[in-house]
């Protein structure tokens, strides 16, 4: 799809210095505050393809490099996502990079660091990554007390940026392009986001996504009672406390659904 990506900052320059400069990038952030859509964003902008890994617990070097697999009567290789970044070029985005095992983040050091080499020992390859390929790794740090974390020497062999929720002005601007919904709308639905994460520690663990603010306003633009598809889209996928779903529900106030 087209891409409209508005940005919070200086993200843009950053990503472009660093493909340019074949350096690692590493993207810090809370949940659906716009990480993947920035990369997505940039590998458009840069016209290069682009591979995302969704990782989680179970996560392993194989998911990311590639295994043999049996093929009637015979074991052809396969190359993983991460394998075919580096054969092509291209950007690699790992999503939540600290939930895979640690066997798949240890691979990742020779790639990040000056050599920009992958070790597949399986095949006895070594891959040296072209001037157009650019590993991206991203994760949230609100669930380091619950999750791995990056060890120091992995973190230090990437750039980093660090993503917060936009400015008022620049997210209400955001949830309009992003859901077409119109921008006295999207500033309401803001004023409710900024609102609603003054909670976060105070009963909720997270506060409501960017995200969140436009699925809310793709569901109001169907036309159906606003109120109901507010809760669905605001209140129900964050929190089942019956005192917290009571005061967001009285911060709806500050959202009035357009005609």
């Amino acid at each position: 799809m087209p891409s409209n990506y508005i940005a919070s900052g200086n993200e843009i320059e950053v990503f472009e210095r660093a493909f340019a400069g074949r350096l690692p990038l590493l993207i810090k952030g809370p949940t659906g505050c716009g990480k993947t859509r920035f990369v997505e964003h940039m590998a458009e902008r840069l016209g290069v393809p682009m591979w995302t890994v969704s990782c989680n617990e179970d996560t392993s070097a194989s998911d990311l490099v590639g295994r043999y697999i049996l093929r009637g009567t015979e074991t052809p290789w396969i190359d993983g996502p991460l394998t075919q970044a580096v054969r092509r070029g291209g950007v690699c985005y790992l999503d939540e990079v600290v939930e895979a095992r640690q066997e798949a983040i240890v691979i990742l050091n020779s790639l990040a660091d000056h050599r920009r080499a992958l070790f597949i020992d399986k095949t006895a390859e070594t891959l040296i990554a072209p001037d157009h390929f650019m590993l991206v790794a991203s994760y949230n740090p609100g669930y380091q007390s619950t999750l791995r974390d990056l060890k120091e020497s992995v973190k230090q062999r990437f750039v980093a940026i660090h993503f917060d929720y936009p400015a008022p002005d620049i997210e209400a601007r955001i949830v309009a392009t992003e859901s077409g919904c119109g921008l006295d709308f999207a500033h309401a639905l803001t004023r409710f986001g900024v609102r609603a994460r003054e909670l976060v520690g105070n009963g909720l663990f997270e506060g409501v996504s960017t995200r969140m603010l436009i699925y809310a306003a793709r569901l109001v633009g169907s036309g159906k009672p606003a109120r109901e598809l507010l809760e669905a889209a605001l209140i129900d996928p964050i929190t089942d406390d019956p005192n917290v779903r009571a005061t967001l529900r009285g911060l709806l106030s500050l959202i009035e659904a357009p005609a």
